[in-house]
């Protein structure tokens, strides 16, 4: 038993909670081994003042809870403060960027509408001055030295009958 020290068994638990055996055995290596008693002893004396320490009964001081609860609210009214001012910094210039694209738009719609055509049914009714047939067949817009749709078609469907020699 000199060889075996027990102070893996003090390390291990409480010396409240060691059994019968377990102490036992603690006691007699001490009487045989100084670094065990000595050990032993500090277990004792720090078991002790733990005790003694959580019989301590403790008040708080007067208002203790007011103050805590006092210092809650102010800081939870910093932290959501604070919350929407890095939120308005993050999505700032996106919001922004969304009001003034709808105020675009709106301006464009409402503002500024397209001419309306006198004989339309509705108010909203717009007249586009061009059409897809006026811009792709209007050869009189074209001009002297280009060539129209029309000399395009006939050169390719010539027949040997129209070419004249």
């Amino acid at each position: 038993m000199k060889n075996e020290h027990v102070i893996s068994i003090l390390d291990s638990k409480p010396l409240g909670t060691l059994n019968e055996n377990d102490l036992g055995q603690i006691r007699a290596h001490s009487t045989l081994c100084e670094s065990c008693r000595q050990a032993y002893e500090a277990a004792q004396v720090s078991a002790m003042l733990l005790q003694e320490r959580a019989a301590e009964h403790f008040e708080p001081p007067p208002f203790f809870q007011t103050r805590v609860l006092a210092t809650l609210r102010e800081r939870q009214t910093a932290n959501e403060t604070w919350a929407w001012s890095r939120l308005w910094r993050t999505a700032g210039g996106l919001a922004s960027s969304m009001v003034a694209t709808v105020a675009a738009l709106a301006v464009l719609t409402f503002v500024l509408p397209g001419t309306q055509n006198a004989d339309s049914q509705g108010p909203t009714a717009v007249v586009n001055a061009y059409s897809t047939e006026a811009v792709v067949f209007d050869e009189s817009a074209l001009p002297d030295d280009q060539i129209s749709n029309n000399d395009v078609l006939a050169t390719l469907y010539e027949t040997d009958d129209d070419v004249v020699k």
